[in-house]
């Protein structure tokens, strides 16, 4: 029991005294973030290990919320303008002149009309881009641009902006959305390439980043600590890079997440 206390004790005595400080006086809002990326990272293991089709189902399910809520609140921006587009007088005979009062209303539509098409992009868009990422291992602009051709003939569909060639003008809405969505992932990618002597670093970057431990990315590149040392990581080489005791249990556990999400995965599969 004393040795307990003893090693207790040795393990605070190490730690510098802002982080005693914090860890006496917790910011919440960093508090919540640490418990909301365990939640987050407990919920992506029990997702890893689902069959295909349950898992396709809830990443629709909750983009598909996540959408609805986006689309709400774009609704109440645009103050439900569609109820101002009044049928032209020859609508009833004339289907085209209809299918452009469609085009504007599913545009312009109030909360209610905009959740709906949200809630399908987003949703048929996810729900997408999970199963081809567990047939095909990857995300790429191929998958990507799958995705957008689903959820934009999807939104076509439900919006009522097909008219009357319901079939043409989903295919054209989802060949736009396909080609738009393709070119997003382009730039990004071109864009978001770091700098070529931070190459060895991409996945320590965006953990320490996911743990708002941004400022030890300098420790790592000292001690030489690349990518490809990550899964090798124990407290004896974060503590040769003078990491302290607080961050360097936060890396471990992610790294022990990340082992164990990776093999949920692998047993799925």
């Amino acid at each position: 029991m004393g040795e307990g206390k003893q090693g207790a004790a040795m393990v605070v005595a190490e730690m510098p005294k802002g982080l005693i400080a914090q860890l006496q006086n917790p910011n919440p809002i960093a508090h919540f973030k640490v418990k909301y990326k365990q939640l987050e990272d407990g919920f992506r293991v029990w997702l890893a290990k689902q069959s295909l089709p349950v898992e396709a189902a809830v990443v629709t399910a909750t983009s598909a919320v996540q959408g609805a809520a986006i689309g709400a609140f774009m609704g109440t921006l645009t103050n439900d303008v569609s109820s101002s587009f009044a049928p032209p007088p020859n609508a009833a005979v004339n289907p085209e002149a209809m299918a452009s009062l469609k085009q504007a209303q599913a545009l312009g539509g109030g909360p209610f009309v905009q959740a709906r098409n949200f809630a399908v992009m987003t949703g048929v868009n996810a729900g997408i881009s999970c199963v081809l990422k567990r047939i095909r291992g990857k995300e790429d602009v191929q998958s990507s641009m799958v995705a957008a051709f689903g959820s934009g003939a999807m939104f076509s569909v439900v919006s009522g902006m097909g008219g009357p060639n319901l079939a043409a003008n989903a295919l054209t809405s989802g060949v736009f959305f396909a080609l738009v969505q393709g070119g997003i992932f382009q730039i990004g990618q071109k864009f978001s390439k770091p700098p070529a002597d931070d190459l060895f670093y991409e996945k320590t970057r965006s953990m320490l980043s996911n743990l708002g431990l941004q400022n030890y990315e300098k420790n790592f590149k000292r001690g030489l600590l690349t990518d490809n040392t990550l899964p090798l990581l124990n407290d004896s080489a974060l503590r040769d890079v003078k990491i302290p005791p607080g961050p360097r249990l936060l890396i471990l556990d992610h790294i022990q997440r990340e082992h164990d999400l990776k093999g949920a995965r692998r047993g799925s599969g």
